[in-house]
């Protein structure tokens, strides 16, 4: 059985903060991918990659994610807060219940 964990998975390939999701993501059996939604991304180190604040990349696209567990309280983004980030109706009462307790 494939492990998965609720992430927190914004799009970073235009540096700015993008369009980002609280979802569930499937780790590979050796851990080296995520997949989330049909995409699939691989750990991202590049020097253009830690430009725009970025720590996978999507392996189809070739755009940059930013994808690391959501913080209980609530400031997903690298600058802060949580405005506009979105959560799948899947996971919503299991977010809920993280972010309450």
């Amino acid at each position: 059985m494939q492990r998965t964990r609720i992430m927190y998975i914004e799009n970073k390939t235009a540096g700015a903060p993008g369009m980002a999701v609280i979802g569930r993501v499937t780790f590979s059996k050796a851990g080296k991918t995520l997949q989330y939604n049909g995409m699939t991304f691989q750990s991202e180190k590049s020097a253009r990659a830690a430009k725009v604040k970025a720590n996978y990349m999507d392996v189809d696209s070739g755009d940059y994610y930013w994808i690391y567990g959501p913080r209980k309280d609530q400031k997903d983004r690298l600058g802060g807060g949580n405005q506009g980030v979105t959560v799948d109706a899947d996971v919503a009462a299991e977010y809920a219940a993280l972010i309450a307790g």
